[in-house]
């Protein structure tokens, strides 16, 4: 089996002191490469493995095809042993669901003759050999062809270096290269045509290749590139072939070699270019590679400016060094020699991953012309809505206010806000309208800068208000439910966990109609109780000790409940047909951020509460397979699935804040490793890494909400670079392996007997908040616990 290695920067000193400190050697860029099944990653955390930068457009890195196509799971890649089919330009990280990308590709090769067939590339794929290398800003990789290939990138290009074992060197380009859905199906990619042309130097390409599909069910989108080697080659040469994997006829299709210049014709041939150095010394050839959605001049532009040299250590270093002032910087920890390595690791590969995406393609937006930023790869923000947003709020808060001005331009000009979005198209909405969660979030907290609130506002209430007559691509696709009858009925997909979700959207209108349309505050506060409709308070659990009374369940449109044959700890597959979408009824009887004041009433009071709290961690209680997702997780709580995120935090709303501390930290120690399969699913574009940081930092955000409750730090001296160039410092005195349980809290010196903290009291400002941690677990708060600021009963 193929084996991973991540690369220290070995001699380089790390001091505290420094004004410039690398932490990159504390980057694993391969946690969540790989599953519960050793070399594969399926039930991992599918990954990126490449050089990128910061929300960089250029994910470079190695497209891979595994074996057994039953459990192939390709959708950022890399796989831990799978056959090397090309190297690509773009690539998405994290994501469940079908492919994106892995588009514009090379792919060198040290034999053109038979049996390969261009058009094929069963016949020319490669295993690895050794070890696959990674650091932050670079990979590696051995063929077994004997190829080696190391890789670095910039924000729109990357530089591809090769050394070859002998005289053939050889590098295909194949424009119609992309990501391919393993068993094909509905959601697959598409290649619609392409162009290439060859330069009279020999040494540079340029063309343009047109995909769509995958895993948002995309319109077309186009990506314009622009190469360049820096050797001559001896031989040039473009080739097409028909656009298919199939046999034609009873032979295999086989491309047409010749010429300089090649555009597709209008069935969608595919098209390419091989070019073969046969009379160099060097067994080095190195290629430089810029991509632009708007031209191939562009694409230039960005090959040269971005990579003046062919220095690949220069890049590397660029790369790093942007990670270091943009991302690891904001968050400094003792990295001395006592400090615990692997929580080192944990914390700055945390970040890294949650920064991978989405993807910063200001002044590329191809689609109409804006002074807005442009973004795109939000895949998805029903995952990120949850807490990553609101640690970007915090320590990216540029990139954040970007972001949401390019989600409010997204409406302007296409009609909708997403929920998922790419390849500069919107879908697939697996819930509510959550960019609604995430303006809000930002609104409550005080982000004003350049967004233009007034159609932020517009662009949430048309969520809220303009049906998209049951599709799945934006906005809510069961509005019209919501709107007759104020909860999803079961007739509807997913009639629970939406109508769960379109609460909270409507809570986070209600949050930002008080400051830009007050007179509608009350209505969107109202409909934020709409999951009190399928509330039943006779559903009893199925199968458990104690029996537990009172579940979300499914409801018909006369107001009649249907609970034939109903058990609120199932949900068939739990996906787009099910009752609640990755998670049962009975986990999202637990999702109301907003009110749980509300649902702790429903649950028949706190101590009835607690119970049912404490039965959701008790091993062996999960009574459905979640497949990949579930990862033969026992407990009915499924960390790996973003509707369970705040529930190990919800203790603190009955002051049990020792419990929190207790069940959570309990989580990210069984779950989250320095190791290939480090993370308890797909990462999801970050959001199990974003966990991950709130929990090393001792605290959790109520999104929606200024509100943030206090759990326990792992580090005993955490300073934060807030809101732009505030400091916040996280102390906790009496830290232990053992000794995690807080004993008392001091906010800003104060003495605090709060579970629970406000955004203004340290996150505007900065200040400190410091902990006393002890191995006794206290009930230490003495005033109330979290509000419930969508209190409401219907």
């Amino acid at each position: 089996m193929n084996q991973l290695t991540f690369l220290t920067l070995l001699g380089i000193a790390i001091r505290p002191s420094e004004a410039q400190q690398d932490y990159t050697p504390f980057v694993n860029p391969f946690i969540g490469a790989e599953g519960p099944i050793p070399g594969y990653a399926y039930g991992g955390g599918d990954i990126f493995v490449g050089a990128a930068v910061p929300f960089g457009v250029v994910k470079l890195g190695i497209d891979t095809q595994e074996d057994n196509v039953t459990i192939a799971t390709i959708n950022g890649g890399y796989t831990p042993r799978g056959l090397v089919t090309g190297v690509s330009m773009m690539h998405e990280s994290g994501t469940g669901g079908c492919p994106k990308y892995g588009v514009i590709s090379q792919m060198p090769l040290t034999n053109v003759g038979a049996p390969i067939n261009f058009l094929d590339n069963t016949t020319y794929w490669q295993k690895r050999v050794g070890q696959d290398e990674a650091s932050v800003g670079s990979f590696a990789t051995d063929l077994e062809n004997g190829v080696h290939i190391s890789l670095t990138g910039s924000r729109h290009a990357g530089q591809l270096r090769y050394e070859f074992p002998g005289d053939q060197k050889h590098v295909l380009v194949d424009v119609s290269h992309f990501l391919p859905e393993p068993t094909g199906g509905f959601c697959t990619q598409h290649y619609l045509d392409g162009s290439i042309g060859i330069a009279e130097d020999n040494k540079t390409y340029t063309g343009h290749g047109t995909y769509a599909g995958g895993f948002n069910l995309g319109a077309p989108y186009t990506v314009y590139f622009c190469g360049e080697f820096d050797t001559a080659p001896q031989d040039a040469q473009t080739w097409h072939g028909l656009n298919t994997s199939r046999v034609a006829n009873g032979t295999t299709p086989q491309p047409t070699i010749g010429g300089r210049n090649v555009t597709a014709k209008p069935n969608g041939d595919r098209v390419g270019a091989i070019f073969s150095w046969t009379d160099v010394s060097s067994s080095t050839i190195q290629s430089k590679v810029g991509i632009s959605f708007i031209s191939i001049e562009k694409a230039c532009a960005f090959k040269d400016t971005e990579l003046p040299s062919w220095n690949e250590d220069d890049h590397v270093a660029a790369a790093r060094k942007e990670w270091n002032a943009d991302v690891f910087s904001k968050i400094r920890v003792d990295t001395g020699e006592s400090a615990n390595a692997t929580n080192l690791i944990l914390l700055y590969s945390s970040l890294y991953f949650m920064h991978l995406m989405p993807s910063n393609r200001t002044g590329e937006n191809p689609l109409w012309e804006s002074d807005e930023p442009s973004w795109d790869d939000f895949y998805c923000i029903w995952d990120t809505f949850r807490n990553t947003i609101s640690l970007s709020h915090l320590i990216t808060p540029e990139a954040s206010e970007s972001q949401i001005r390019s989600l409010i331009d997204i409406y302007r000009h296409q009609g909708y806000m997403p929920d998922g979005r790419s390849g500069n198209d919107n879908g697939l909405s697996q819930g509510g309208s959550n960019a609604d969660n995430w303006l809000a979030d930002a609104y409550v907290k005080g982000m004003r800068g350049d967004v233009n609130w007034v159609d932020g506002y517009a662009a949430m209430r048309k969520d809220a208000e303009v049906s998209t007559n049951g599709s799945n691509k934006e906005g809510r696709g069961a509005l019209d439910d919501w709107l007759t009858y104020g909860y999803v009925t079961e007739a509807s997909e997913r009639s629970i966990s939406r109508s769960v979700e379109y609460s909270l959207n409507d809570f986070a209108l209600s949050q930002v109609a008080k400051g830009e349309k007050p007179e509608e505050a009350e209505k969107y506060l109202n409909r934020s109780a709409g999951w009190q409709h399928l509330w039943n308070h006779d559903t009893p659990s199925v199968k458990t000790t104690p029996v537990f009374t009172g579940f979300l369940t499914p409801k018909s449109g006369d107001g009649t409940f249907n609970t034939t044959n109903y058990n609120p700890a199932t949900c068939d597959v739990c996906s787009w047909p099910s009752v609640t979408y990755e998670g049962t009824p009975f986990e999202y009887s637990f999702v109301i951020p907003h009110d749980v004041e509300t649902l702790i009433d429903f649950m028949g009071g706190q101590t009835s509460f607690e119970s049912r709290l404490d039965y959701i961690f008790q091993p062996n209680t999960s009574q459905t397979n979640l497949g990949a997702n579930g990862l033969g997780i026992t407990t009915i709580m499924n960390i790996g699935n973003e509707p369970d995120f705040a529930t190990p935090y919800l203790y603190n709303y009955i002051n049990k804040q020792w419990k929190s501390v207790n069940q959570s930290r309990a989580l990210a120690r069984q779950f989250f490793k320095n190791a290939p399969f480090g993370v308890p699913g797909n990462s999801d574009s970050g959001a199990l890494n974003s966990w991950l940081i709130w929990q090393m930092l001792g605290l959790y955000p109520i999104v929606t909400q200024p509100v943030y409750l206090l759990s326990s730090p792992w580090f005993s001296d955490i300073n934060m670079t807030i809101n732009g160039n505030r400091t916040l410092r996280i102390t906790a005195e009496g830290l232990g392996e053992d000794s995690y349980f807080v004993q008392g809290v001091k906010i800003n010196g104060k003495e605090w007997q709060k579970n629970w903290f406000l955004h203004d009291d340290v996150m505007v400002e900065g200040g400190t908040i410091e902990f006393t941690l002890g191995e006794e677990n206290v009930v230490w708060e003495t005033e109330d616990g979290p509000p419930s600021p969508g209190h409401v009963r219907v």
